[in-house]
């Protein structure tokens, strides 16, 4: 379901040199069309696509 789609409330803010933080998110699809459970208030997204975690951050872009 999507947040438009039952009125639930999602901020997204881009970290500069980092990720995306999501905040209220009950799921993430990438650009795959594949849906990510989100299962935490906050998720960090990954921008720089190096992540071992994809579509989540693990700090790659720090090193």
């Amino acid at each position: 379901m999507r947040a438009e789609d039952c009125g639930a409330h999602v901020d997204i803010l881009p970290c500069p040199g980092g990720p995306v933080l999501v905040r209220g998110a009950q799921e993430i699809v990438d650009a795959h069309g594949t849906a990510h459970a989100v299962s935490r208030p906050v998720v960090a997204v990954c921008r720089c696509g190096n992540s071992g975690r994809l579509p989540w951050c693990d700090g790659t872009h720090k090193v």
